[in-house]
C-alpha cells in the first residue's frame, strides 16, 4: 500500500487485478507489488553488470589477440555517415574542417626501388662478357667495351672473430743495463686484462640492449662460431663495467635536459632480481624523460612512487608533459606546467569502440581527435615551422576542441558509469586544462608518443632478457639505454659512439 493509503497497481490486466484485490489482503498485494519493485531493479543491475562484465572480456580478448592497429574500420567511419539527426549547421561545420581530414587508407601506390645508402662502401665485380659474345658476328672483329650494365644490391659478410695480438715494443740500452727496460705504454681498454677487445664487448652491448638478443644465446653464437666458451656470467661483467663506465656521462646528459623548457615522461615497469631468498622478482620502474628531437634519458627507480620524479626532475619549471599519473602531480618547481597526451585520450576512446565496435559515439569520439592530430600531419607534411604550426592550430584547433568536449558530455550522460566509453569521457575532461595546452604553447606536441617510441624497446628487450639480475645492475643498465635511445633518436651509429666515449685500444 502507497504512503497515501491506495494500492499500487501490478502491470496485469484491470480485471483480474480487481478480483485479486476483493480477495487478496491489501498487505499481501503490497509484498507483492514490492518484490516486483525489487526483482526489476536486480534485473536492471543484472543487465547493467553482464553488459560491463562482457565489456570487459571483449577488451581482454582484443588485448590478447587483437591488432595492434588503433584504426577505425571502413564499416565503423560508415556507422558515421548513417548517423541520423544531423544539422545543416554541422554539416557545414564539418566541411569546413574536412581539407584538414587525413585519408586512412589512400590510393595503392605501387612500390618504388629504394637508393642504397651512398654512405655504404661498393665492392665492384665485374662481369665479362661470354667469348662468342666479344666476336662481332658480321666481320669477326672483336667488339670494344663501351659501357657497362649496373645494378646494387645490399650484401652481407658474416661476423668474422680473429685473435688480435698486441705486441709491445721493448727497448734497453745494450751499454748501460742499470738503466733497466722500457715498454710501450698499453692502451686503456674498457676491461683489463680481458680475452675480449673493446669491439667485441661493445658488440655484445648493441645486441643485448639495441637487437634484443639476450646473454645466454649470445654466449652459445660465440661458442658455435669461434670455439671458445664464455659464460653468461663473463658478458654479465662486461655489461655492468660498461655501465659503471656510461653512468657519468648520463648524469651529465641529465643535467643538460633540466635546463632545457620541455621536457616528456613515461615509465615502464621492469622485473629486479632482489636474491632475498623469495624466487620472485620485484617490479622496479624506469623513469623516461627525454625532449621529442632531442637527449632520451633514463631513470632507474625501485617503485613507482612520486619519489623518482620528484628526485630527478629537483626544480624544473618548464613544461612537463606526461599521461594522466598522478605520479607526476607536484613534482618539480613552483611555475612547472603539466601537459596532456591527446594519443593516451584517444587510447582510452578506442579501447570503448573495441569493447563495443558499433558505439557511434565512440567511433565519432575518435574521428573527431583524429581531426586534431591531422592539423600536425598537415604541419610535417608542409615542413612548417613551429610558429607556423602554431597558427595553423590557431585557426582550426578551436573549433575541433569544441567538438570533442560537446560531443564527450553528451556521450557520458548516455553510457553506464563504469563503461569504457564513460571512463574516456571522465579521463579526458579531468586533463582537459592540460590537454589544451598547446593552444598557448607551441613547442608543445599533441602526445607524447616520442617518449612511448624510447620506452617500447625496453619493453621489447624486457621479452627477451627478462629482468635485471640485481638492484645494483638498474642504475647501470640505465645509463646504458639512455646512451643507445639517445643515438637511435639522434641517428647516430651506436657503435662508433659507444668507441668514441669508452675507452679502447687502438
Amino acid at each position: 500500500m502507497s504512503s497515501s493509503g491506495s494500492i499500487t497497481p501490478l502491470p496485469l490486466d484491470p480485471e483480474l487485478f480487481g478480483e485479486l484485490l476483493e480477495k487478496v489482503p491489501a498487505e499481501v498485494i503490497e509484498q507483492l507489488t514490492d518484490n516486483w519493485r525489487k526483482q526489476t531493479e536486480a534485473l536492471a543491475r543484472s543487465q547493467k553488470e553482464n553488459r560491463l562484465l562482457r565489456e570487459l572480456l571483449r577488451l581482454m580478448r582484443v588485448e590478447k589477440y587483437g591488432p595492434a592497429s588503433e584504426r577505425l574500420s571502413d564499416e565503423q567511419l560508415e556507422l558515421l555517415e548513417q548517423e541520423p539527426g544531423v544539422s545543416q549547421a554541422e554539416v557545414q561545420t564539418e566541411s569546413e574542417r574536412a581539407q584538414l581530414q587525413l585519408p586512412l587508407k589512400g590510393p595503392k601506390q605501387r612500390p618504388v626501388r629504394q637508393a642504397l645508402p651512398a654512405e655504404l662502401p661498393r665492392i665492384e665485380q665485374l662481369i665479362a662478357c661470354e667469348p662468342q659474345e666479344c666476336v662481332c658476328g658480321a666481320c669477326g672483329q672483336e667488339k670494344v667495351v663501351i659501357g657497362y650494365e649496373m645494378a646494387e644490391q645490399l650484401d652481407v659478410e658474416p661476423a668474422k672473430y680473429f685473435v688480435r695480438v698486441t705486441k709491445r715494443e721493448k727497448r734497453a740500452c745494450p751499454h748501460c743495463p742499470e738503466q733497466g727496460v722500457a715498454c710501450a705504454p698499453l692502451p686503456p681498454r674498457i676491461i683489463e686484462k680481458s680475452l675480449a677487445s673493446d669491439r667485441l664487448i661493445i658488440e655484445t652491448i648493441v645486441n643485448k640492449y639495441a637487437d634484443y638478443v639476450p646473454l645466454y644465446r649470445q654466449s652459445a653464437i660465440l661458442e658455435r662460431d669461434t670455439g671458445l666458451e664464455l659464460s653468461r656470467a663473463t658478458l654479465c661483467g662486461w655489461v655492468m663495467r660498461v655501465g659503471e663506465l656510461l653512468r657519468p656521462i648520463s648524469r651529465a646528459m641529465a643535467k643538460e635536459l633540466l635546463v632545457s623548457d620541455y621536457l616528456q615522461a613515461d615509465e615502464t615497469p621492469v622485473g629486479v632480481q632482489m636474491h632475498d631468498g623469495r624466487g620472485k622478482n620485484h617490479q622496479g620502474y624506469l623513469w623516461q624523460y627525454s625532449q621529442p628531437a632531442g637527449a632520451v634519458i633514463f631513470d632507474f627507480q625501485l617503485s613507482r612512487a612520486r619519489e623518482g620524479p620528484q628526485r630527478f626532475l629537483g626544480n624544473f619549471e618548464g613544461i612537463l608533459q606526461t599521461d594522466g599519473y598522478s605520479g607526476y602531480d607536484r613534482v618539480g618547481g613552483p611555475k612547472l606546467i603539466h601537459a596532456g597526451c591527446w594519443a593516451h585520450a584517444r587510447r582510452y576512446f578506442f579501447q570503448a569502440v573495441e569493447a563495443h565496435p558499433d558505439d557511434r559515439a565512440a567511433i565519432a569520439l575518435v574521428a573527431t581527435i583524429d581531426e586534431l592530430f591531422a592539423i600536425d600531419a598537415r604541419a610535417r607534411e608542409q615542413n612548417l615551422t613551429i610558429g607556423e604550426r602554431d597558427q595553423l592550430r590557431q585557426q582550426n584547433a578551436g573549433p575541433i576542441l569544441e567538438s570533442i568536449k560537446s560531443q564527450i558530455q553528451a556521450a557520458r550522460s548516455q553510457t553506464l558509469p563504469k563503461s569504457a566509453l564513460a571512463k574516456a569521457c571522465n579521463y579526458t575532461l579531468t586533463l582537459w586544462h592540460r590537454l589544451t595546452r598547446f593552444l598557448d604553447h607551441p613547442i608543445l606536441e599533441l602526445s607524447t608518443n616520442a617518449a612511448e617510441n624510447a620506452i617500447r624497446p625496453v619493453a621489447l628487450g624486457r621479452k627477451n632478457w627478462i629482468h635485471f639480475g640485481s638492484r645494483e645492475a638498474g642504475p647501470r643498465i640505465a645509463a646504458i639505454l639512455s646512451i643507445i635511445e639517445t643515438c637511435r633518436r639522434l641517428k647516430i651509429p651506436i657503435r662508433d659512439n659507444l668507441a668514441s666515449i669508452l675507452p679502447r685500444s687502438s
